[in-house]
């Protein structure tokens, strides 16, 4: 019978910062059901959970299904407003599955999800330990630093930071001491996203047991 799924939360200091890519790689090396509770931007380009389930190389079984999904390249507020939806906290309920579960938001963590509602509040609702993706570049320190501070403020647990691009020791350095927190890995660029690219880095992550501890 399946378990009440135990997992990780998926988020990062922006879009686009690699988050659907390293969620892939934990998906890969925790051999991990996935979940993305609401989706957006389907209307441009496939949603993150084919996006996963491709390069992670996932059973159907372990993958579940969006709550939301919404056409607009936009905040899950503003693009389930389009569409005439109002979002709520009591819309997501953690899949009950076997393995663990790797959960990936949508954009940052002060994003809107409905009226009064943040990315953050989601997080909160779930309840499930946050590793936060960040990058490596000029400007990483302050909005991972500032993230910290905000999953923080909401009791959240971080297991730790994923910093995706070039090595920067100095960055590295500054957001373990500053933000008192793990990195947990440090991806680089992959020149090419591919099954076989995700394998391959997925290999140099921390196992589940080593993420969450």
């Amino acid at each position: 019978m399946p378990r009440l799924s135990q997992g990780v939360f998926i988020t990062g200091t922006d879009t686009g910062v690699g988050k659907t890519v390293v969620a892939a790689c934990l998906v890969r090396k925790f051999q991990a059901d996935y979940w993305k509770p609401a989706q957006t931007g389907v209307a441009e380009e496939a949603g993150d959970s084919e996006t996963v389930a491709a390069l992670a190389a996932l059973p159907p079984a372990r993958l579940h299904p969006p709550r939301h999904v919404f056409s607009a390249p936009l905040s899950v507020q503003a693009a389930a407003a389009l569409e005439g939806v109002t979002v709520k906290l009591a819309d997501f309920v953690l899949p009950a599955t076997q393995a663990p579960l790797v959960v990936e938001g949508a954009g940052g963590v002060m994003v809107p999800i409905a009226p009064g509602v943040l990315m953050i509040d989601l997080m909160a609702h779930l309840k499930l330990p946050v590793i936060l993706v960040a990058r490596t570049t000029l400007g990483t320190i302050n909005h991972t630093l500032l993230s910290l501070a905000a999953l923080r403020s909401r009791g959240l647990t971080v297991a730790g930071v994923v910093l995706v691009g070039a090595k920067s020791p100095g960055n590295r350095d500054a957001i373990a001491l500053h933000g008192t927190v793990r990195i947990l890995h440090e991806l680089p660029l992959l020149a090419s996203v591919t099954p076989h690219s995700v394998a391959a880095a997925s290999g140099a992550f921390p196992s589940f047991a080593d993420a969450i501890a």
